[in-house]
């Protein structure tokens, strides 16, 4: 599988990595484990996580995604394989986060409580990669990444990066770190998707002049592009299945992401991914790391069969004309989430 760099960094990555949001909850650790597996046979050297993981998080399962991704992490060379993790931050207007009180910050105390945390289920002494979860706004950015930089400089994290930020945030902390002499964000972690094409808007720029690398996550837009949604009987273990009879955020989470122009996508491109070959999930996939401002696509997936369907994207080069074709799909269904 071919790699690219991060950002400015020296992390060489797979264009594909494996996130471990379903490890824990919907995958259990022997099924997680035999996940972990077969990616890293398939070339994939690149795995994504969080200290809040498995998503939704509740008491019960918090940290557990790290834990087997450690597990496994101690069976490997750990300088062939690359480690992305997060730290919760601020509450995230979805849930509150189970983790210390719910009071969290991206400030130094949090900070160092929550790498130590990850460090230890996760099995090593330093990450690749450490993100923000979520901006936390009520802090200067001065304070964040002063606190970021410590743990670069310590040598715990190799570098550091952002998740669900602005266009507004990431020009603000760049500005910071050259002006203080920190370490910068070299990658941005945001949803994006065949149905979700916003970071093009603004960001997409951001990341171009600046050489930070969009890490995308959600890019079969939470299952929807794989086209079960499209089925009659949609699977009853899919995510916004079960989301549709939960809570009152669930439930507008599933309308943003179900809905009559998100399906109309979905049901366009598997039309156009059975003319080339190739399965829907494959495409989506295949489409986002095509892009020359991302570094490497996140997928998550609940068994090893999903995986392999998304594992050619790793090889698949849409030519001009398909990708053409995508962009009068996508053109006539715009903005599907809102």
């Amino acid at each position: 599988m071919n790699k690219r760099r991060l950002g400015r960094s020296s992390l060489l990555v797979s264009e594909i990595c494996l996130g471990t949001m379903t490890f824990g909850s919907k995958c259990d650790e022997p099924l997680s484990l035999r996940i972990l597996d077969r990616a890293c046979d398939a070339g994939i050297d690149f795995f994504d996580t969080a200290e809040l993981y498995p998503v939704p998080p509740d008491a019960s399962h918090i940290f557990r995604s790290e834990e087997i991704l450690g597990k496994w992490l101690a069976t490997r060379d750990r300088d062939s394989v690359l480690i992305a993790t997060k730290f919760c931050g601020p509450a995230h207007s979805w849930f509150t986060p189970p983790v210390r009180g719910g009071r969290t910050a991206s400030d130094r105390h949090h900070i160092r409580r929550a790498i130590e945390g990850s460090l230890r289920r996760l099995r090593t002494d330093y990450v690749d990669l450490y993100q923000t979860h979520w901006p936390d706004h009520d802090l200067p950015y001065e304070v964040t990444l002063t606190a970021l930089d410590e743990l670069v400089r310590e040598g715990k994290v190799r570098c550091v990066g952002s998740s669900n930020e602005k266009a507004w945030g990431a020009m603000k902390a760049l500005a910071v770190s050259e002006r203080l002499g920190l370490a910068r964000y070299e990658t941005i972690q945001n949803n994006f998707s065949l149905i979700n094409r916003r970071f093009e808007d603004e960001l997409a720029e951001v990341c171009r002049r600046e050489r930070i690398s969009l890490l995308p996550y959600s890019p079969l837009g939470g299952g929807v592009l794989t086209g079960k949604y499209n089925r009659p009987s949609p699977p009853a273990d899919a995510r916004f299945v079960q989301y549709a009879q939960g809570g009152e955020r669930q439930q507008a989470m599933t309308r943003r992401f179900v809905n009559e122009k998100s399906l109309a996508v979905a049901g366009e491109l598997a039309a156009l991914a059975a003319e080339l070959g190739v399965a829907p999930a494959a495409l989506a996939a295949a489409w986002s790391k095509q892009h020359d401002f991302v570094g490497s696509t996140i997928v998550g997936v609940t068994s090893v069969e999903q995986l392999d369907e998304i594992l050619p994207a790793g090889e698949l080069v849409l030519d001009s004309s398909t990708l053409q074709r995508i962009d009068q799909i996508t053109a006539r269904h715009p903005y599907p989430l809102g």
